[in-house]
């Protein structure tokens, strides 16, 4: 039976090819499985890199729903998320609480490879959420003070497959959703680091970052986002600083996965925020407007 999985529809000639890697090349591994069934099927992703992360959580879905077989994973080290290593690159600053006009000229930017720990381990140990490696596309910000201090960190993410309150709202059914959904992205992060209390300063990072994302998604993926998304946990914030800039709460999420389709995965209810960032986005996300 033809399966959708991130934006993709698998025929059953498909699949058929699918199980044939997974015995062929069972001797080398899930990530070689993943790359094949990417390149047999021309699984790309608009700037020409296969799809084989988001092809190895198909290929584990599929191996879940007992369709093909897998070999097992190879251990690494420790089961688990890897969780970053706490070092001084890390620890708290002394206290930001200038007005933003003193942090002048503030700036968003890409954070670099060699940036990489520090990311990750301001998210881990100040985030909330902790870090975690988010599956496929992603793109990582610092915003700087003028003088170089970092202030806040920043992720942006895939969207989450189903939200029955965001699909409402954009208007598209699920087959336009498969189709179009890889031209909304998540801010699946968003950190101000907790030495700085600057009145303002979340709303007007999110403002700036919004103006540089989609040239910074195109030139890293070869196609722009036409809407952003966020979850915000209600229990713990209301979400001020999406309000103040200028998202759309739209209401809360059912309390699943992100990529929960067996309704087993609960989780608290989160508000959803959304943002258009192109002025036609629903025609991009293939809603026609008489639908609306």
């Amino acid at each position: 039976m033809p399966i959708s999985y991130a934006g993709r529809r698998f025929s059953d000639q498909d699949l058929a090819l699918m199980r044939q890697a997974a015995d062929d090349y069972a001797a080398l591994g899930v990530t070689e499985i993943a790359r094949t069934v990417c390149e047999w099927l021309d699984w790309k992703r608009p700037n020409g890199r296969l799809k084989n992360h988001e092809c190895r959580l198909l290929l584990e879905r599929l191996r879940d729903d007992g369709l093909l077989t897998l070999p097992p994973v190879r251990p690494l080290g420790k089961s688990g998320p890897r969780v970053p290593a706490l070092t001084a690159i890390s620890d708290p600053q002394p206290p930001v609480t200038s007005a933003i006009a003193a942090l002048e000229p503030l700036r968003v930017r890409l954070v670099q490879n060699s940036e990489g720990p520090l990311f990750r381990q301001l998210i881990q140990r100040y985030h909330y959420l902790g870090h975690r490696v988010h599956p496929g596309a992603n793109l990582r910000y610092f915003a700087e003070s003028g003088d170089g201090r970092v202030l806040a960190v920043l992720q942006w993410s895939s969207p989450a497959w189903s939200m029955a309150p965001r699909d409402r709202w954009i208007g598209w059914s699920p087959k336009q959703r498969a189709l179009t959904l890889q031209f909304i992205v998540s801010n699946s992060r968003f950190l101000i680091l907790p030495w700085v209390q600057v009145k303002g300063l979340a709303s007007s990072i999110l403002a700036r970052t919004i103006r540089q994302l989609p040239a910074d998604w195109r030139d890293h993926y070869g196609y722009e986002p036409v809407l952003a998304e966020t979850l915000v946990d209600s229990s713990r914030f209301r979400g001020t600083c999406y309000r103040a800039a200028n998202w759309t709460c739209l209401g809360e999420t059912a309390g699943r996965g992100r990529m929960d389709r067996r309704h087993q995965t609960r989780l608290p209810a989160k508000l959803i925020f959304v943002l258009p960032l192109h002025r036609q986005f629903r025609k991009r996300l293939g809603v026609e407007p008489t639908t609306r």
